[in-house]
């Protein structure tokens, strides 16, 4: 291990660390974490990072499937939704690309007002963000199943995807049952982008999903310990009378895991950060609290179904306090790190991160 991918291993675990505080006690970003980080190998942030660096240039359109719609209000939440949208300006800054967002038509009005708070133009028209500058796509995925396969595939003619994206989308059991996190049916409220990850997976793009729980697209990637460890996703475990679990179905190539998915979605543009050299790529902490407001403001509900800008019961100075912590520690890196030369060499010859 040279000197400088001991700096870029250890920035990334900082922020695999943070996307994994546990603040509510219970485990199970630590139980999905683990199981992550065995199929990864390596810290998930800088994984996802890098596959995003070497699949994107400027001008190529990457995909973000986003959008969970909650019981009993029937409408979206916020977590993933504040994440999709600063991603998408994340792969603006970093690669000129032109992000576009695919979600259910009860977010497209909201996403677009929120796009304003981080400086790109919002069309629904995915022609019309290739063409045009500081631009970003929202595209309302059907809730219907049967109508599910022929939009993914004009989808996919129209954009011709360098890389796709999954933060907090809602995926099907093996059954085709959509699940919330108290098992309970929401099919009937989900947009069926589950059929589009799949096409683009069978085509060979790029993918990689963010998920919180196990019932999101690509949480299938680790099934097995997931089924093992977290309740409520086994065969026979959920409560709607299915029997199939809440766990998704769908399988990712690159998966990150976290306390909430938009943790995980702020590591990786931190990560990308670091890897661009560009700590601008990530989102400074006055934008993170805007679009967190702007979001509540316009109908998007945090986990408890509050008005109130939250994420996943995070209050937005919890959600301030993650995004500063990862902009410091990766900017640190970015701008200090080699005041602590002389201490690389010595540290790599004592041979503790041999074979890490």
């Amino acid at each position: 291990m040279t000197r400088d991918e001991l700096e870029e291993r250890n920035v990334a675990e900082n922020l695999d660390a943070l996307m994994t505080l546990d603040p509510r006690g219970y485990g199970v970003c630590h139980i999905l974490y683990d199981g992550a980080r065995k199929y990864t190998g390596e810290p998930l942030t800088l994984h996802s990072a890098k596959v995003l660096c070497d699949a994107v240039k400027p001008g190529d359109v990457v995909l973000i499937l986003v959008g969970f719609v909650l019981l009993p209000h029937k409408v979206p939440e916020m977590d993933g939704t504040v994440g999709s949208i600063l991603l998408a300006r994340a792969l603006v800054r970093a690669f000129g690309a032109k992000p576009v967002l695919v979600c259910p038509q009860d977010s497209v009005e909201a996403i677009r007002r929120c796009a304003a708070v981080v400086g790109l133009h919002c069309y629904e028209d995915i022609a019309t963000v290739k063409e045009l500058p500081l631009s970003m796509g929202v595209v309302a995925f059907t809730k219907d199943k049967t109508e599910a396969p022929s939009q993914a595939q004009m989808l996919y003619e129209q954009a011709n995807p360098a890389a796709v994206v999954a933060i907090e989308a809602a995926g099907a059991n093996a059954l085709g049952v959509y699940h919330n996190a108290l098992s309970q049916d929401v099919t009937e409220l989900q947009a069926k982008t589950d059929a589009l990850w799949q096409l683009l997976k069978e085509k060979g793009v790029p993918n990689i999903a963010i998920g919180d729980l196990g019932n999101e697209i690509g949480m299938a990637t680790i099934a097995d310990h997931i089924k093992r460890y977290v309740p409520l996703t086994a065969p026979g475990e959920c409560r709607c009378g299915c029997g199939g679990g809440i766990l998704s179905a769908t399988a990712a190539d690159s998966i990150i895991t976290a306390t909430c998915s938009d943790w995980g979605c702020y590591g990786l543009m931190a990560a990308l950060a670091y890897l661009r050299r560009d700590i601008e790529v990530m989102q400074r902490e006055d934008m993170e609290s805007e679009v967190m407001r702007v979001a509540s403001r316009n109908g998007f509900i945090g986990m408890t179904g509050s008005l109130l800008p939250g994420i996943d019961g995070f209050s937005t100075h919890m959600n301030v306090g993650i995004v500063s912590l990862m902009r410091q520690c990766t900017n640190y890196a970015l701008t200090r790190s080699h005041e602590s030369d002389r201490w690389f060499g010595p540290v790599l010859d004592k041979g503790f991160f041999e074979g890490k």
